[in-house]
């Protein structure tokens, strides 16, 4: 009995009975939801509308806000550190567009003009090579295969001309998410940069007295671990396509600086992005020579161990630690649910999880410490 009564006082006592309540409560609600989502149309078209320049505005935020306190550190006031923060950015990508931006729409216009043939010619290559290969009895079938199929071609056209409307619909939709992201997303910018820290307390004053600390905690948490993996993801993947464009440049492998782009944006998202971003550059290297794709192998071997053993751990340092099947894992699964989004902010997502899981699973350790550690052992507790 007294052990039954112990165990009830570890999980909450009766409180319990309200938690199970609250839940069943939810999973009314949930229900409900299905059962009449459309009335909540208008609402999912505002936050979808919303979401991209707040999710723009919070990445940026996170990069900024260092620089602005240490601005205000500097005894200049917080406002106006601000607007010199955004005015020097804004004058400096501007002078950075006017400088290159002929010379990156040429090799770009350029390289889109050219990929094809390089693609025609590895394709043409791997015919070759597989014709006179112990796959070239096979060859012949395989292409009448392909053949076949791209038979069927003009009727999957005309069903997809034939939802073109809808097809114009989602065009345009998405171009005016577009302006409406980039209109927005200084706004928000700017408030979240002045009123950041309002905003937290403001958050923590919705919660009971009770909670508050807690609360509290968990913000400081998140805002640290999300904080610092988006400050470092985006300085290493900055890093790489800096170091890529010398390697490049140093081979003389053909539109070095266009690569070398592709390569630090794709590097946002760890280890899918870096592969992703090697195809492109691996086709004009087989295209051009076998030994330009040996001498781009040196490089990416180098860039990768430079990345791994100095960048990542000085600047990751105080990055939540993520086992790289646990990234791979969540990057598929965040990518099936939401697609690009989901593959982009999937990690950060997962930080913000782990760490409510993390101070849910401490309190429990204390409790479990609390009525079962004199006589069944004490959990390690990590400060």
């Amino acid at each position: 009995m007294e052990e039954q009564h112990r165990f009830l006082k570890l999980i909450g006592g009766k409180n319990i009975f309200y938690i199970l309540a609250f839940f069943i409560l939810i999973g009314i609600t949930i229900f409900i939801y299905t059962k009449v989502a459309f009335i909540f149309y208008p609402l999912k078209v505002i936050l979808s509308t919303i979401a991209a320049p707040i999710i723009l505005a919070f990445i940026a935020y996170y990069l900024l806000n260092p620089i602005v306190d240490l601005l205000e550190r500097l005894r200049i006031k917080r406002i106006w550190g601000i607007i010199i923060l955004i005015l020097g950015i804004s004058g400096v990508l501007t002078g950075i567009i006017l400088l290159t931006a002929p010379s990156i729409e040429a090799q770009i216009k350029d390289l889109i003009q050219s990929f094809p043939n390089y693609l025609k010619q590895l394709g043409d290559s791997t015919t070759e090579w597989m014709q006179n290969s112990f796959l070239g009895p096979y060859y012949d079938d395989g292409y009448n295969w392909v053949m076949e199929r791209l038979g069927e071609l003009p009727q999957l056209i005309g069903t997809y001309l034939s939802n073109g409307f809808q097809g114009i619909q989602n065009v345009a939709s998405t171009i005016t998410s577009t302006i409406v992201s980039i209109v927005t997303f200084p706004f928000i910018l700017f408030f979240l940069l002045k009123d950041g820290k309002k905003f937290q307390r403001f958050t923590i004053k919705l919660f009971p007295p009770k909670f508050r600390d807690d609360t509290k905690q968990i913000l400081n948490n998140i805002d640290t671990q999300v904080g610092s993996y988006i400050q470092g993801q985006i300085i290493v993947a900055t890093v790489i396509g800096i170091l890529l464009f010398i390697g490049y440049l140093i081979i003389g492998l053909d539109y070095a600086f266009t690569l070398a782009i592709v390569a630090a944006v794709t590097s946002v998202v760890p280890y899918l992005g870096p592969t992703i971003a090697i195809i492109p550059a691996a086709i004009i290297a087989i295209v051009s020579s076998p030994f330009m794709l040996l001498k781009l192998a040196i490089v990416w071997i180098a860039v990768q161990f430079l990345e791994g053993n100095f960048v990542s751990p000085n600047i990751m340092g105080r990055t939540m630690k993520i086992h790289p099947l646990t990234i791979i894992l969540v990057l598929l699964i965040a990518g099936n649910l939401f697609g690009v989004v989901g593959v982009i902010l999937g990690i950060p997502g997962y930080a913000i999880v782990k760490v409510i899981g993390s101070y849910l699973f401490y309190k429990f350790k204390k409790r479990y410490n609390k009525y079962y550690g004199d006589d069944r052992g004490y959990y390690e507790m990590e400060e």
